[in-house]
This record gives C-alpha cells, sequence and structure tokens, in this order.
C-alpha cells in the first residue's frame, strides 16, 4: 500500500551573509502569525539507483529512510518547478513491489544499488495561520553526505534550509517568505535536491584533484545546476528536426508510465497520443528515418497504443454516453438506465485496466522502450536527413496534405451509411498524421507549420466527433440488447441512438463548408514561404 503526496517546496542554502542560526523570524509574512518550534530530528536516508544513474538523469530519487514521522520508502516524482508527487510506502528491508514497478520504465532490468546515505540533523519549526492551522514547515538540515557507489570514503556536509507548504496550501507563501529569508542571507539552492549535491560533491573525478576539492566542489555544483544545455540552432538539418520531435514522444513515453500506473487524471490519453505521434512521425519522415528500423518499432508502438486505448477509449465513451443522458428529459428516461450505463461502464474498466497494468510489466514492453532508446543512441538516418530541413520537412507535409485530401473528397462522394462511416474514419487518420507532421515541422516551417497543424486539428476533430458518435451508437445498441434481456424498457437507449445518428448527420453537413476553407491554396503557399 502506497501515499501519495504532492511536495511543494524550496530550498535554500546559506551565503557569505547568512545570520547565526540561518533561519529569520517569519511572522507578519503574508498570513504567518508564529513560528513554532517542533524541535529537532535525525533523518537517515539511502539513495538508490541504477549504477547509471538513470532516474538521477530524470530528476527522481528513491530511498529508504528512517527517522522522523514518515519513515519508510520514498519516491520522488517531478511535476514542475517546486513541486514533486511524493509516493511512500512502509519501511521495510527491501524495495516495496508498487514502488519498484513506478520506477521500471527507466530501470527495466537494470540493478537498483545503494548510491548515496545521507544523515541530516533536522530542527524542525511550523509557521501557521492566527486559527494555529499548519501553513508551511521550515527547517534547517546538518547534512553529511557519504557516497556508496563506488565509495569515496570521506563525507560532505553542509547546511540546507527547505521550506514545504501544508497540503493544500498556497504556492504564493513561498514568494511572500523569499524575500524575508535572503535578506537573511540566504538563497535558492544551486542543486534541485540533496541527492544532487551530494553527488556532485563526491564525484570520485574530484578526488583526484586532492585538497582543493573541498574548496571548490560547493562552486562546480553550483556551476553544473545553473548551467544550461546550448540550443543547437533550430532547422539545421532535416535530421535535427525529426530527431527532435521524436525524442520529445520518447521521454513523455516513459516519463508517463508512473502516472498510468498511478491512474493519474489523462495519464493514458497523453502516453497513447505520445505514442501515436511517434508512430506517425516515423511513417511521415520516411525520407530521414530508415522504414527498415523503424516499421518494426511502429508496429509494436501500434500494439502499444491499441493496449491504452482499451482503457482510453472507455473513458471517452463513458463520458459521451453519459453526456447524451443528461441531456434526455427525466419523464424519458425509462429504466435504470444511468446505473446500467454505471454497471457496464465499471465492467469494462476493471478488465482493462488490470490488462494495462500487465502490459507495462510485460516483457514486450520493456523491450520497446529499450528499442527507442537505442533508436536515439544510433539514429537510422537516410541521405535526406542531411539536408537543409526546410524543403526535406515541406515535402513532408504537404505529402501527408495529400493524402488527406484523396480520403476526404472519397468520404464527400461515398454513400450515406456505413460505407461513408468507413471512409470519414481513414480521412480522420490521414488528418491526424498531417497534423502531427505539421507539429514536427514547426523548427523548420515557423509559425506557417502551427496554423497549417491548426487546420489539420480542425479537421481531425470534426471527423473524430463524427467516429466517436459511430462507436456511441454500436454501445448504446449493445445496452439496449442488454435491458430489453433483463426485461427493462430499451426506449432511453433508442433515443439516445437517435440523437446520435442526427449529430452524425450533422456533422457530415458540416465537413464540405470546413474542407473548403481548408483547402485553400493559400495555406499551403503560406508555409513555403
Amino acid at each position: 500500500m502506497v501515499d501519495t503526496m504532492r511536495e511543494i517546496e524550496r530550498k535554500y542554502e546559506a551565503s557569505g551573509t547568512t545570520k547565526d542560526g540561518g533561519l529569520p523570524d517569519l511572522t507578519g509574512v503574508d498570513a504567518v502569525a508564529d513560528m513554532m518550534d517542533r524541535g529537532v530530528v535525525t533523518l537517515d536516508a539511502t539513495y538508490y539507483d541504477t549504477p547509471g544513474r538513470r532516474l538521477a538523469a530524470d530528476g527522481i530519487t528513491l530511498r529508504r529512510r528512517t527517522g522522523g514521522g514518515d519513515e519508510g520508502w520514498h519516491l520522488k516524482l517531478p511535476v514542475g518547478e517546486d513541486t514533486r508527487d511524493e509516493i511512500r510506502a512502509p519501511l521495510s528491508d527491501t524495495l516495496p513491489g508498487t514502488l519498484a514497478a513506478l520506477v521500471r520504465s527507466r530501470v527495466r532490468a537494470t540493478e537498483l544499488i545503494p548510491l548515496v546515505r545521507l544523515l541530516s540533523e533536522r530542527d524542525v519549526k511550523h509557521l501557521v495561520d492566527a486559527d494555529g492551522a499548519l501553513l508551511a514547515e521550515i527547517s534547517a538540515d546538518r547534512v553529511t553526505a557519504r557516497r556508496l557507489a563506488p565509495e569515496t570514503g570521506e563525507p560532505v556536509r553542509w547546511t540546507e534550509y527547505e521550506v514545504e507548504l501544508a497540503e493544500g496550501g498556497d504556492p504564493a507563501l513561498l514568494d511572500a517568505l523569499e524575500p524575508r529569508l535572503t535578506a537573511a542571507g540566504l538563497r535558492r539552492s544551486a542543486a534541485p535536491s540533496k541527492l544532487a549535491r551530494a553527488l556532485a560533491e563526491t564525484d570520485p573525478a574530484r578526488s583526484a584533484k586532492g585538497p582543493a576539492r573541498k574548496k571548490s566542489a560547493k562552486k562546480s555544483a553550483e556551476k553544473s545546476a545553473k548551467k544550461k544545455p546550448a540550443k543547437k540552432a533550430a532547422g539545421d538539418t532535416a535530421g535535427d528536426v525529426v530527431l527532435g520531435y521524436v525524442r520529445r514522444q520518447i521521454t513523455a513515453i516513459v516519463a508517463l508510465d508512473p502516472a498510468v500506473r498511478l491512474d493519474t487524471p489523462d495519464s493514458v490519453h497523453r502516453m497513447r497520443v505520445a505514442t501515436r505521434r511517434l508512430r506517425s512521425v516515423f511513417r511521415s519522415y520516411r525520407k530521414v528515418l530508415d522504414r527498415a528500423v523503424t516499421d518494426p518499432i511502429g508496429a509494436e508502438l501500434k500494439w502499444l497504443a491499441a493496449e491504452l486505448g482499451v482503457d482510453r477509449d472507455r473513458e471517452v465513451l463513458t463520458a459521451r454516453l453519459a453526456e447524451r443522458l443528461a441531456e434526455v428529459p427525466v419523464e424519458l428516461r425509462l429504466g435504470p438506465v444511468a446505473a446500467r450505463l454505471r454497471i457496464w461502464s465499471e465492467a469494462r474498466r476493471q478488465g482493462s485496466r488490470g490488462r494495462l497494468l500487465e502490459v507495462l510489466d510485460g516483457e514486450r514492453h520493456l523491450a520497446l522502450l529499450d528499442r527507442l532508446d537505442a533508436l536515439l543512441a544510433d539514429p537510422p538516418l537516410r541521405p535526406a536527413a542531411a539536408r537543409p530541413a526546410g524543403e526535406v520537412i515541406l515535402d513532408a507535409v504537404l505529402r501527408d496534405y495529400g493524402r488527406l485530401a484523396e480520403r476526404v473528397e472519397a468520404a464527400l462522394h461515398a454513400p450515406a451509411g456505413h460505407e461513408r462511416d468507413l471512409t470519414l474514419h481513414e480521412a480522420r487518420k490521414a488528418a491526424k498524421r498531417a497534423r502531427y507532421a505539421a507539429e514536427a515541422a514547426r523548427p523548420a516551417l515557423g509559425k506557417p507549420a502551427n496554423r497549417f497543424r491548426k487546420l489539420m486539428t480542425g479537421v481531425q476533430e470534426l471527423l473524430g466527433d463524427h467516429q466517436d458518435g459511430v462507436v456511441a451508437r454500436e454501445a448504446l445498441r449493445e445496452l439496449g440488447v442488454q435491458s430489453h434481456a433483463a426485461g427493462e424498457s430499451a426506449f432511453t437507449y433508442g433515443l439516445l441512438y437517435g440523437r446520435e445518428e442526427a449529430l452524425a448527420a450533422a456533422r457530415e453537413r458540416e465537413l464540405p463548408e470546413l474542407w473548403a476553407e481548408v483547402s485553400r491554396p493559400a495555406h499551403r503557399a503560406a508555409l513555403r514561404r
């Protein structure tokens, strides 16, 4: 069993002007009415990572800590500036399986080893309002850090200050407190975490520098933390542009794995979109990336998207049916329609949720992640990848647009009914591919690519709503059959079915006008400028 908490905190360190004791009196700042002393606790934490520090590379920390009121295993996942999600599991000798699963997309088959041990003497104070309610906890940590892998022998020591908001606290309080803290000589910590600073200051490479290491370690850590990677000029080559987009999607797939396991809202959808974007860009930019390598990976991405889609499609369909049902007057809701819809949805969710977790833990998924890593390490670039991006990227975008145009024209001339539904569905997939091709083209083609992406998105959304209606009608027919077999009235399902038919017809009427606007030559000409 695990508990998840949203941690919002800022870390500070002493400067040359820090006053004795470090922490100033913070009463009177914002809603802070009192600063209550909570004593000193001793914390003993061992941090784990792979030998190659895969977790640290993504700003993730995994530790086993004793002491304090929350001893146990803690996994911290970055969310944004000053914000992390902390997942806690009870204290045990070995890593709990729930936390091991949450780092699996990074760790995979690699062994986790104890990397650093931190001993902290924490002097804790509570900031409370006039009613005694906790606003934030502020602490001064006297830290002793020792590298365990490889062992470096000599520990390093420093004092760090943390301000952590109480659960549900207002982040604006951190901004209000900062001037008082900096006036007392504190400054934002150069390292994002204690682990990062410990790794920097116990780096074996620095040991070889001799006695000067101690003096320079902190400055080196600060310099390293502040240094930003140099930005490559956008659009240098077609390979630069395409690989940049590919890298972002692979990063998203790996990073969203724990969120999907935790059932974080919208995480399944976002991970599925990343797989689709990646597969789509492989196909769109086949002159840049060798299909002999990307096609087999694309097949695996298609499989993963389908597995993710089981749960996501259920969510979308359930929300659509619930919305349509809410529009029906109460007097026309005959029988336990809402209850049957809820039971039907939950039954599908239980099976799909369990299946999805099995997929994420399976060898096939982990092998796919390894192949994606290998692709980035040794990109299968074709000769066109070395050419200036503009021409190559433009050709790919226009080629995907041409494919979409053919399918839309076919749909506009297809007879009403099942055949038109199928052709509109194919056009929707082509619109999505053209959208992602334009999305990837932004660094090379600039704002015109973004405007073109928006046009493709409009077509995709209209056709997507039409397809959702097709799927909804199938589900309503299934629910109607179930209710009839149970001796209930199927009237309301038939009513909803008819409304979905009317909505689909409306979308079909809207398509010619939308397509006339989207297909104007001026939109494609803008991409060439």
